[in-house]
């Protein structure tokens, strides 16, 4: 699969390695030369430019990507790089950050297909490695694994079903769940999954995308 990666700070230089690592296209956009120089030498193909710039990423490659990730500090020009890769048909993966009020959060949410949290992340795996866990642990039993965290949007044919009632691909398991904008627990089997609930997944990496199908809208 082809990539653009806008940004090349934390969250998107570790995520460029890992899609790299898999064998899919990555191009790197960032309007700082001393991140792009970074992005070369680490041996991807860069476009140096304002990420917010159609131009600029019509020259990284955006009319051909499968998906785009926007993970630059500013939510502004992240949203904008959304919006060019909705508009060639991408799929858009936005970074935010947690200290934004919740009327922001919703008005990017309905417009991108994902987004992240990096400090939300980044504080899931402190507290697990504070409780003596490890929270690279799937990844090293199994590298064909994937973890993602869903939304569950209006229209989705989850909406309504409790957990044990949900129809996924026998190699996927729901493994924790949360109400809109509250930390994610582990479910029970009779929690009745509600539009706006957001459920963290793991399943087989060529199962993902009818996972996703599973939980979506039919329309999405």
């Amino acid at each position: 699969m082809r990539f653009v990666i806008v940004g090349y700070g934390r969250v998107g230089s570790r995520t460029a390695t890992i899609l790299a690592e898999e064998g899919h296209e990555v191009r790197i956009v960032d309007d700082d030369t001393d991140r792009i120089e970074r992005a070369t030498t680490d041996g991807f193909e860069t476009v140096h430019g304002d990420g917010a710039d159609e131009d600029v990423l019509v020259d990284a490659g955006i009319e051909t990507a499968d998906a785009i990730g926007a993970f630059t500090p500013d939510l502004n020009a992240n949203f904008a790089a959304c919006m060019v890769g909705t508009h060639h048909g991408c799929r858009t993966v936005l970074r935010i950050d947690e200290d934004y009020r919740e009327d922001i959060y919703e008005k990017y949410a309905e417009e991108v297909d994902e987004i992240i949290y990096p400090e939300r992340l980044g504080a899931a795996g402190a507290k697990t490695a504070l409780l003596g866990g490890d929270f690279n642990v799937v990844a090293d039993l199994a590298a064909n694994l994937q973890l993602t965290v869903l939304e569950i949007r209006d229209g989705s044919p989850a909406v309504g079903k409790r957990m044990s009632e949900l129809e996924l691909p026998e190699s996927a398991r729901i493994y924790a769940h949360g109400r809109a904008r509250e930390p994610l627990t582990i479910p029970l089997p009779g929690t009745e999954l509600e539009a706006g609930d957001e459920v963290a997944v793991i399943t087989e990496a060529d199962r993902a995308e009818e996972v996703r199908s599973t939980l979506s809208p039919a329309n999405a």
